[in-house]
């Protein structure tokens, strides 16, 4: 691990050394896990983003053309 300096306002060290995950586990183990949760939260919504434009650009019947030949599809009955 690399340590970094960083730096908070008064008002949020406070809080932040106020709770009690953190009295346990420390400052880094908490801020490691929150920069992890902001990260996985980024890739998920720019994942969102994308869906959102590809489904709203729409899908054209060229972009479709092969694809049923190449799926198994279950039989009748």
């Amino acid at each position: 691990m690399k340590a970094i300096q960083v730096s908070i306002d008064e008002e949020l060290l406070s809080a932040l050394d106020a709770d009690e995950e953190v009295r346990s586990e420390g400052r880094s183990a908490v801020l490691r896990r929150a920069a992890a949760a902001y990260l996985r939260r980024k890739r998920a919504e720019e994942i969102a983003r994308r869906y959102r434009e590809g489904y709203a650009r729409g899908v054209t019947a060229d972009e479709l053309r092969g694809w049923a030949d190449r799926g198994a599809w279950p039989e009748d009955g």
